[in-house]
């Protein structure tokens, strides 16, 4: 049982027990047995952060299987590792240095000697961002309904939100809240938050914490931090610049917003498209321009050691900078003064191929299933299943049986990483002592 099978074995775990729970006649509003697939293709969207869905959550089920719905999201969310350790440190017990590694790998961050102090950390920063959200989400959801009710959403949204889930409990996911001031404010700072990853929310603490106690040290950020956040800006403001361009005279989305509504649901796609399957507009009437982006944006996907997937923004930026020293005709790759080691570029382009491989193989495959849909459509289903982002154009009900298992692999792909399974599956590799010599070859 090496590390990488503990993960990928714990997230199936997570999932059996969920899809079990939501085929039981409590979790369903109409009192019924739930389809085995539906409840599998829900408790693995749910666990996996993805947000498709292919029956309305918030009719079809009922509170219970809502909640447990929710509670899947957060498991899914902070990492089936990081919840099985918080929970070993509520018992008291020592951890094993397996378990340590296992935690290491499943948050995306280096040394074992902290990792306690991290997790207690992650596990406070979470709450309370989720806890603020609530409490801003109150202001329109309790006046949109009953004080119950609108706790009830209030909390659902804020935790699906924070973890990048996409879950909603309305038919028409946000849309009728597009031109709401605060519902667009809090839901992408939600969002926002939870796809940085921990690493940089913890960085902008000590930096406040640094100005505020005055220190005589200068507080340096790290490469990953720089990297995350210019990325992340640029990102988001041309996500924005292109919805709100191509979509401008679309009257079936924008055309019928005045200048800040349409500047305000652009910025809203924008943020949500990286990783959280919220919309605020009806994806299926927006234009092939608009849909090519998102797919890009879907694609990239969030940080690591987030709540998002994707292939992430560091993978790419290390990817861009090593094309453009090619061009310029230089050896190293440097970002931000700082150089990149090779084994960091080549994992980059192992993560790059394995997954435009697999989104290859998912695409002709429900090609084959499900011949009726659109290419577009299938490709942007299959993309937004992969990064985990949840976004659809409405055919996720309309796959047949098999094609709605190929999306729950790839859900599932996903979430673990494409290198983290093929690790699981293949096994540790072994250190050799050959070295081969070395031969031109011929490239591009």
């Amino acid at each position: 049982m090496t590390v990488s099978r503990t993960i990928c074995l714990g997230f199936l775990g997570v999932i059996t027990i969920g899809t079990i729970l939501l085929m039981m006649p409590f979790s369903l509003s109409s009192g019924t047995w739930n389809d085995p697939v539906t409840a599998l293709f829900t408790a693995t969207s749910a666990t996996c952060v993805t947000g498709l869905i292919v029956v309305d959550t918030g009719s079809y089920y009922s509170f219970w299987g809502q909640l447990f719905i929710l509670s899947l999201i957060q498991v899914g969310g902070l990492g089936y590792m990081t919840a099985t350790t918080f929970l070993l440190i509520l018992l008291g017990r020592r951890f094993k240095l397996k378990y340590k590694v296992a935690l290491q790998q499943a948050l995306d961050t280096t040394g074992l000697s902290d990792v306690g102090n991290l997790l207690r950390s992650i596990i406070a920063t979470t709450l309370l961002v989720e806890l603020t959200g609530v409490f801003l989400l109150m202001f329109v959801f309790v006046r949109d309904f009953d004080f119950r009710m609108g706790t009830w959403q209030s909390i659902f949204h804020s935790i699906s939100a924070f973890n990048n889930a996409g879950f909603s409990l309305f038919e028409d996911s946000l849309m009728g809240y597009a031109t709401s001031p605060i519902v667009n404010i809090v839901i992408p700072g939600l969002v926002i938050l939870g796809g940085i990853g921990y690493q940089v929310i913890v960085e902008v603490y000590l930096w406040i914490r640094s100005k505020i106690s005055s220190s005589a040290e200068r507080f340096c950020f790290s490469l990953h931090f720089k990297i995350v956040t210019s990325t992340n800006n640029f990102l988001f403001m041309l996500g924005t610049l292109v919805y709100f361009c191509a979509e401008y005279h679309n009257p079936l989305t924008l055309a019928s917003l005045n200048l800040n509504g349409k500047l305000m649901t652009a910025w809203f796609q924008s943020v949500i498209t990286r990783t959280a399957g919220f919309n605020s507009i009806d994806l299926g009437q927006m234009t092939n321009a608009a849909l090519f982006a998102m797919m890009i944006l879907m694609l990239i996907g969030a940080s690591p050691g987030s709540t998002g997937g994707g292939l992430k923004t560091t993978t790419v930026r290390v990817l861009f900078n090593c094309t453009e020293a090619v061009l310029r005709g230089r050896e190293d790759v440097t970002i931000y003064r700082r150089q990149i080691p090779v084994e960091l570029i080549l994992k980059a382009v192992g993560v790059v191929v394995g997954s435009l491989m697999t989104i290859a193989l998912a695409t002709a495959a429900l090609s084959v299933t499900d011949p009726s849909l659109e290419f577009i459509s299938i490709s942007f289903e299959v993309i937004s299943a992969f990064a985990t982002v949840g976004l659809s154009v409405g055919i996720t009900a309309q796959l047949s049986a098999v094609g709605k298992l190929i999306i729950i692999a790839i859900m599932y792909i996903g979430r673990v990483g494409i290198l983290l399974l093929m690790s699981a599956i293949l096994g540790d590799p072994k250190p050799s002592s050959v070295d081969y010599p070395e031969e031109e070859l011929l490239i591009g």
